[in-house]
């Protein structure tokens, strides 16, 4: 009896260990894969996921395609990913917002950005670019902050929405310049761009791949990125750390999968997605949208969202943003 027992778990074993490989292997196979935006289309994160879209389904041979779940800051479409088949068929292109602000500015999260979901990888890094309309007697940084503390709570700004990064952008640039802006939240990026380019606001932040087309027209000034330093395809406009040291900001998008997938088949996707952030056809759109290729996979992946989460807590508590 021992010795059957002992064969069996023997022959248990080699099946779980030759298992995970086939699965990998097999995986995927139905034709279709679901990449979850959590954004309307036409954004920033949008624009991310149909790329990678395009060049992961060449490498896996299937069709992938991109849905997007707008609403409540990322929140609609993370729970449609917290509630997937963890089958590897179904996954998430996301902004930073959804995994490291919600939590602090949302009472009732519908869903755990470190428990829920698995992090594959990032991405992108979007640089941001601070623009204000003609009509703001400013030409630089510290013009304006020179204006906005004589005159105090009388500039305001667009943001894509309460909790969006052009809002925590700006309330961070606000409280490292020790100045008071005053917030005015609009229902997604275009229509923050519209309202600066319009005149409604003075002020906002956003990516460069949205405002840059609207410098280039003259119909918004661009004041400075918000990159380390000066972005080497646009090398006169300083950088915001130039007058602010430090200040640093520039939202990213990643991968993420629905908690219970298999090692094997997250392993496989990672593998293929790092593949496409090196293909130089991708690399080369990504460049012409002014989106920075930033590849931090697994566990690096995991310490990013959790360093900015700490970071956004305390911008988040010390301006006092809530929403129920």
């Amino acid at each position: 009896m021992r010795k059957l027992l002992t064969a069996a778990m023997i022959a248990a074993g080699f099946l779980s260990v030759t298992a995970a490989p086939s699965l990998a292997q097999e995986w995927p196979t139905r034709g279709t894969i679901r990449m979850i935006v959590p954004y309307p289309a036409g954004g920033g994160t949008d624009v991310v996921a149909r790329i990678v879209a395009k060049y992961l389904s060449e490498r896996l041979h299937q069709t992938i395609i991109v849905d997007n779940r707008g609403g409540a800051n990322g929140q609609v479409g993370l729970q449609a990913l917290k509630q997937s088949p963890p089958d590897g068929y179904t996954m998430a292109m996301t902004s930073d917002s959804p995994m490291t602000v919600n939590p602090w500015v949302y009472k009732n999260l519908p869903y755990n950005p470190m428990k829920d979901f698995i992090h594959v990888t990032s991405v992108i890094r979007l640089p941001s670019l601070l623009a204000v309309h003609p009509s703001l007697p400013v030409h630089n940084i510290a013009e304006l902050i020179k204006l906005a503390k004589e005159k105090p709570g009388t500039i305001n700004y667009a943001s894509a929405g309460v909790g969006n990064f052009s809002h925590l952008e700006a309330e961070l640039f606000a409280q490292a310049a020790g100045i008071k802006l005053v917030h005015v939240p609009y229902k997604g990026t275009g229509p923050s761009s519209l309202g600066l380019i319009s005149g409604e606001v003075q002020m906002s932040f956003n990516n460069v791949s949205t405002l840059w087309p609207y410098v280039k027209e003259k119909k918004i000034v661009a004041l400075a990125v918000c990159e380390p330093q000066r972005m080497p395809d646009l090398p006169d406009i300083p950088a915001i750390a130039e007058t602010i040291p430090g200040f640093e900001m520039a939202p990213w998008v990643g991968i993420i999968l629905p908690g219970g997938v298999p090692k094997p088949i997250v392993d496989r996707l990672t593998k293929e997605i790092l593949e496409v952030m090196k293909n130089p056809e991708a690399v080369k759109t990504f460049k012409e949208q002014q989106l920075a290729v930033m590849t931090l996979p697994g566990e690096q992946f995991t310490a990013l969202i959790k360093k900015d989460s700490d970071k956004w807590e305390k911008v988040v508590k010390t301006a006092n943003i809530k929403m129920d």
